[in-house]
């Protein structure tokens, strides 16, 4: 007599659970097999310096005496002197006024220019996305000072900023902003903000084309349902549009974020030995190559990638974006 036994559905859903695992780690398998030469490469190019430049920090080490670096513990870092007659002072890395100088130029710099392209590549992006004729060439036309390379903005913009033959203060005296020039990269005042204009100029098409990017996975259905049922434009954007698009906007914004943590050529070009706008990269460029103190440098160096991989993992932590870009 033939087997008429029906698998019950807690078996078959067993199964199921159990082949679609099964799928999972082939392909979490596979992926690591892919990821495999990179992270080789990974390994010897950027993990090998970053772990000598770690070890160099704890050393008295100069350019001319690498080999010959003595350990000396967290001196580059603190240290205390005591002068013998009851009196010390503390010397190192986080007791420089210098270092959390530029420490908050770095903050300052991110915060304003971040948040700067953050909000004028949202306005180009929502621009991009609208139909209008000729918006091919507009979207090629928008990317054009992102593509120049930062060291050639920095120069260009030096020049138009200059204090005498600078087409930037001549335009502003013709509209009367300005009664006299201005010495924009050499005040004290306006070193930094030359700094961040350059910055939101050359970068905001970046941050529109990732934000463009979110827009563009939107779907279009929503739009026409709200618009059927009679919803405010500004409604509209508040209400479905900066939701849907908030992980390509995190994504955009942690990206800029750590490409600002270690600014150094457009200041180094822009603004060159000038404490208004030294910021961490450039005082441990200063430290490595032109003081000799290879040590303190990489103490530096060591200290800049501590605090960029901790904002990275608070950003993370607390939009709470997983590696899918979900919330």
């Amino acid at each position: 007599m033939a087997d008429t036994t029906i698998a019950s559905p807690s078996v078959s859903v067993a199964g199921r659970r159990a082949a679609r695992s099964q799928l999972n780690s082939q392909r979490i398998r596979s992926a690591w097999l892919f990821l495999a030469p990179m992270l080789l490469v990974l390994a010897v190019a950027a993990g090998w310096p970053l772990l000598r430049t770690i070890w160099f920090g704890f050393t008295d080490a100069k350019i001319d005496t690498i080999e010959e670096a003595s350990f000396v513990g967290i001196r580059n870092y603190l240290e205390w002197v005591d002068y013998g007659d009851g009196t010390g002072e503390y010397f190192g890395l986080l007791a420089e006024v210098g270092w959390w100088r530029a420490v908050w130029n770095t903050v300052w710099f991110t915060v304003v220019s971040v948040g700067l392209e953050t909000l004028f590549g949202l306005v180009i992006a929502l621009v991009l996305d609208a139909q209008f004729a000729g918006r091919g060439l507009v979207r090629a036309a928008v990317l054009i000072p992102w593509a120049i390379p930062t060291i050639v903005s920095a120069k260009m913009w030096a020049w138009m900023m200059h204090d005498q033959f600078g087409i930037l203060n001549d335009m502003l005296m013709g509209v009367g902003l300005i009664a006299a020039p201005i010495a924009w990269t050499a005040s004290p005042d306006t070193a930094m903000w030359a700094v961040v204009i350059v910055d939101v100029w050359k970068t905001t098409p970046f941050m529109a084309l990732l934000i463009l990017a979110g827009l563009q996975m939107v779907p279009g259905d929503i739009y026409e349902a709200a618009k059927i049922d009679g919803v405010h434009p500004v409604k509209v954007f508040f209400k479905l549009t900066l939701p849907l698009i908030r992980p390509a906007l995190m994504v955009a914004v942690i990206f800029r974020a750590l490409d600002s943590l270690r600014v150094f050529d457009l200041i180094y070009v822009l603004t060159p030995a000038n404490e208004e706008t030294r910021t961490m990269s450039v005082f441990a460029q200063e430290n490595l190559i032109q003081f000799n103190n290879f040590a303190y440098g990489s103490a530096a160096s060591t200290l800049l990638f501590l605090i960029i991989a901790m904002i990275t993992i608070l950003y993370l932590k607390l939009g709470r974006v997983d590696l899918e870009g979900r919330r």
